[in-house]
């Protein structure tokens, strides 16, 4: 195989359509444990009954990234590797990849690794790997197109609209009391990605009505145009995902939106009805 393009499974994806010729497409998955049980986030994975088990443990879950090894056996099966992350300050799967990519290294130095810090997660992953295929599939050069990769994902915008709270409180990401509230009371959180890729809780409603029209002026503010890929990932919510598609639509006409079901982490921390969008 000439080109391999591999996410650790923060992305969303399970898969990638239309491969360019040569190019192959691999995940890495995290693992979430409740309860001593562990679920590995791969195809297959029925985040709906680990979304329950969650629920109905009184204790805190855990997640686990892809270890150094793990993504040292995808390096090993290409000559150019393009490896996509979640935000380095969410997760230690940057650092596992970077570490696998110089054990590698030292035994193939003929190998092209390029490791992307999305600063993100979800869809920007995503979007990325479909620019990397489709840039392999015009000839580009390594080089070019881990330069293209960067400048692509630098410009990205991710937004998370979260209706529970109970993770987080259980973790002590939220105070119980806050919690308790929140819940009580109908709240929507929306959160933002800050420029170090951390996660910026920006606004607060009751109802999901508002919050999908507050996203809609942070998308303006930011200066989308509809002309980058939009990516609506969806926590056991597709209903709101499937409105606030047809309102991205609605005012920018030419946009590409897609939806998909949050996969095994993003279920973990968007929770039950929760949405991802980046753009």
């Amino acid at each position: 195989m000439d080109w391999l393009i591999v996410s650790d499974t923060s992305c969303e994806i399970r898969a990638l359509d239309g491969l360019a010729p040569g190019v192959g497409f691999a995940l890495v998955p995290f693992k979430i444990n409740i309860g001593g049980k562990e679920y590995v986030d791969m195809p297959g994975l029925d985040t709906a009954e680990m979304l329950r088990a969650m629920t109905a443990h009184e204790g805190a879950s855990t997640s686990a990234c892809p270890s150094p090894g793990e993504w040292a056996a995808q390096f090993e099966q290409a000559d150019n590797i393009i490896a996509l992350t979640i935000s380095s300050n969410l997760s230690g799967s940057y650092a596992a990849a970077m570490a696998a990519r110089d054990i590698v290294l030292e035994a193939h130095p003929n190998k092209n690794i390029f490791v992307l810090d999305t600063l993100s997660d979800a869809g920007a992953l995503a979007s990325a790997a479909e620019l990397a295929n489709r840039l392999i599939g015009q000839g580009r050069s390594f080089d070019e197109i881990c330069k293209a990769l960067k400048k692509f994902n630098d410009a990205g915008h991710i937004m998370f609209a979260l209706s529970s709270f109970e993770n987080l409180v259980k973790n002590g990401r939220v105070g119980r009391v806050v919690g308790f509230i929140a819940g009580h009371l109908h709240m929507r959180v929306l959160g933002r990605r800050t420029a170090d890729g951390r996660i910026d809780f920006f606004f607060k409603t009751r109802g999901e009505h508002r919050v999908l029209a507050r996203i809609l002026e942070e998308m303006e503010r930011t200066g989308y145009d509809g002309s980058r890929p939009v990516v609506i990932s969806h926590s056991q919510n597709p209903s709101a995902a499937q409105r606030l598609k047809e309102d991205i639509l609605a005012r920018w006409k030419k946009a590409m939106v897609s939806i998909v079901p949050c996969a095994g982490l993003c279920s973990f921390y968007a929770q039950d009805q929760g949405v991802i969008i980046t753009y």
